[in-house]
């Protein structure tokens, strides 16, 4: 296999455009207690890059996308098995590293894991990672018996000679299968023919999760290594004035105080507690800068003058909305608002770094252990930050306590451990930040406005749509070398034209979707879900009204609009008829709808709501559909579904990161609540995959939720909540 030389600057450069990297030579340093995914590539030969088989028959499956709780682990290791035809006992996962991927010229693809794309865009070319291995065995033992590789055949791990009967074990004819050339070609499995991937099967990470045996990144030691806590300016764009690191000195722990960069102070101390504590003593004046006296009444003003501005981009047109909406017998117009929120993850950014000296004691290189969505993306955050060259880092990744977004596109907190590693060198220091530093330093979902106008023939059909955005463009604050023409294609999630991505679901004769960009201070970030969240409650939401406003049922409106739409009104037809939409629900409880398309599939949801005198709103129930086209693990799907849905209503009933004084005001919990478990309701998941395409599940279902509870909050009280969170309306009835 041949090795590309790649220059520091394309590496970084390529990383930071794609938020990640499509895989082996480094040893991984031993961590006591890791699980399987997070052990040294293993000793034995490999098969392939993706397969190793050990003596014992045990297979190892390495997998390049990050594991965070979503499953991706155990859905791709079944794909690899399926076309391997292990036997699924004895599998276990391992991770490779990047610096590895980086060697062996990506042969093992995207490490970046988001956008509910960690199966749907690798599954051909990790089944055929499985498929090239097991051909290669099955010749290595046909080699071994001198015959036709043709009469043989593999299944649970044993390879059969067919005429005679002979056996042999994986584990018994790796070595040499290693030493063959693999195939140019391989025949992958109809998904109809699966019995390893489509299953059900458990979790490969679950057990270690339950005992404790699993290291994340904050439980993670090494011999020497040191503890850091780190401060940055409260107010984005601001920086360090000045600090008197002694004035803690002399505190218990504390090795060293360090600037940051421009705008952050770290303490290094032998526990986390110490130094954190010792950091909250620091005397530190910043320089707030420009941006201090903004406020979030400030933002809301700007993309409110947006709605009516000229300098929108269009995202979806057909026909003349705007000389439709001018000669519509009826017009009906409103305004949406969605806040910014954070990702708020359980385990805090964290990352620990070691900076290795040379024997002139200059660097010479770079480790990093850090949980991460996209790890190409920090070991060139890493590069950039110790100054060396790609070939000289290396990222071992671990499990995520949750990414959501947050840990792909942007490894702030890894440039900052390795800047703080870099005073310490031959010491690995782990930074973590506290859950204050993590809430008001995080990177944040969009804040937008949407004004609908809605224009109406003479009958009362939709004749024109325009939906106008105004409000901010995450590819502007994160890649903004993807900004094309004025346009961040991820601002119109789910309004799209007709495709296999984010399409919107109806059909209106004059249709006019745009954005005016307006940019506040607030650093943007890719959150789960990203922008089909709001885009699903603006359209739904104000669909409802329309079926209001003319006297019409919400689904048999919908249902009007969507005959061109076939797989958006299955899911939708789903949802309504195991909900019993054509039935009367339990007395006072009353029902909203929604559906979307985004990340390769098709969602629906419809809520059981009710409201009582006191204005308390409880969520009873909900049914949501999904068709992704192909179901790698169900049971995994409706466990993903489940998830997010309650991320998703936390969203709509709290979520709320609002600025003062050019600051973020949420910083913890008390301030940022989420949803209690005695608030969720049962999911009810309908996993309907119709073949002929690959989609995500992580992300989807989370747009309908809102949407579904809002509509049906309008049922049960007659109030359109167009703002949110819910907590700041009041659902008492009028």
């Amino acid at each position: 296999m041949t090795t590309t030389q790649v220059s520091r600057r394309g590496f970084l450069g390529g990383s930071a455009a794609t938020a990640g990297a499509l895989v082996v030579g480094f040893h991984v340093p031993f961590i006591p207690g890791q699980s399987h995914a997070q052990a040294p590539l293993a000793a034995s030969p490999e098969v392939n890059a993706w397969v190793v088989i050990k003596p014992d028959d045990t297979v190892v499956i390495r997998i390049a996308r990050s594991e965070m709780g979503q499953g991706s682990l155990t859905g791709l290791a079944q794909l690899v098995a399926e076309e391997l035809e292990c036997d699924w006992a004895k599998v276990t996962t391992e991770y490779p590293t990047p610096g590895q991927n980086l060697a062996r010229n990506r042969v093992w693809g995207n490490f970046s894991t988001g956008g509910s794309r960690g199966i749907r865009e690798s599954h051909d070319y990790v089944r055929k990672g499985g498929a090239v291995a097991r051909t290669m065995l099955v010749q290595a033992a046909a080699d071994q018996w001198k015959v036709p590789a043709a009469e043989c055949t593999a299944a649970a791990s044993v390879i059969t000679h067919t005429p005679s009967g002979r056996k042999t074990s994986y584990g018994k004819v790796a070595a040499a299968a290693a030493k063959l050339t693999p195939p140019a070609e391989v025949k992958l499995k109809d998904p109809k023919d699966w019995k390893i991937a489509g299953k059900p099967v458990k979790r490969l990470d679950t057990v270690e999760k339950l005992t404790g045996a699993q290291v994340y990144g904050m439980d993670l030691k090494l011999p020497g290594l040191l503890n850091a806590a780190i401060k940055d300016c409260p107010v984005f764009g601001g920086k360090v004035k000045s600090f008197d690191a002694t004035a803690i000195a002399k505190r218990p722990g504390v090795k060293k105080v360090v600037r940051v960069g421009d705008s952050a102070v770290a303490v290094i101390a032998d526990t986390w507690w110490h130094a954190k504590t010792a950091l909250d003593a620091l005397p530190i004046e910043w320089d707030e800068g420009p941006n201090a006296t903004l406020s979030s009444a400030d933002f809301a003003a700007v993309m409110k003058a947006g709605l009516d501005a000229n300098d929108a981009v269009v995202g979806n047109s057909v026909g003349d909305a705007k000389a439709a909406l001018v000669s519509a017998a009826r017009r009906i117009e409103a305004v949406y608002a969605y806040p910014h929120q954070n990702h708020a993850t359980m385990e805090t950014m964290n990352a620990t770094a070691k900076i290795t000296l040379s024997a002139a004691g200059t660097p010479e290189r770079c480790e990093v252990w850090t949980p991460t969505q996209n790890g190409e993306a920090a070991l060139a955050a890493a590069a950039e930050a110790s100054g060396l060259k790609p070939a000289q880092c290396e990222v071992y990744k671990l499990h995520l306590g949750g990414g959501f977004g947050r840990r792909g596109a942007v490894h702030d907190w890894v440039r900052q451990a390795v800047a703080i590693a870099r005073e310490m060198p031959g010491t690995p220091v782990k930074l973590i930040w506290s859950r204050e530093e993590d809430m008001l330093h995080g990177r944040y979902h969009p804040v937008t406005m949407c004004k609908l106008t809605a224009g109406l023939d003479a009958q009362g059909n939709l004749n024109a749509l325009h939906m106008r955005i105004s409000g901010q463009s995450i590819l502007a604050g994160i890649f903004p070398q993807n900004i094309k023409d004025g346009k961040d294609p991820v601002v119109f999630q789910g309004l799209n034209a007709a495709g296999p991505e984010a399409s919107i679901g109806y059909s209106v004769p004059n249709l006019l979707i745009d954005h005016a960009m307006r940019n506040p201070h607030v650093p943007p970030g890719f959150w789960r879900g990203v922008n089909l969240n709001q885009n699903a409650i603006y359209l739904e939401c104000f669909l409802d009204e329309v079926a209001f406003a003319t006297k019409q049922d919400p689904l048999a409106l919908r249902r009007k609009l969507m005959a061109s739409h076939p797989k958006h009104l299955a899911v939708l037809n789903a949802v309504a008829e195991r909900i019993g939409w054509d039935k009367p629900a339990a007395p006072g409880v009353l029902r909203g709808l929604a559906q979307t398309m985004g990340f390769g599939s098709y969602v629906a949801a419809c809520a059981e709501v009710s409201v009582n005198a006191d204005g308390k709103l409880k969520i009873h129930r909900i049914v949501a559909a999904t068709d992704c086209g192909h179901a790698v693990n169900p049971q995994q799907i409706a466990a993903q579904v489940e998830g997010s849905f309650v991320y998703g209503l936390s969203a709509a009933l709290y979520g709320e990161c609002t600025v003062k004084n050019g600051r973020i005001e949420q910083a913890n919990f008390d301030t940022y609540p989420v949803m209690k478990l005695d608030e969720m309701p049962p999911v009810e998941t309908i996993v309907m995959p119709s073949g002929g395409f690959w989609g995500g599940v992580g992300e989807p279902t989370i747009a309908v939720a809102a949407p579904a509870v809002l509509n049906a909050v309008f049922a049960a009280t007659g109030k359109r909540i167009r703002e949110l969170p819910l907590k700041h309306h009041s659902l008492k009835k009028a």
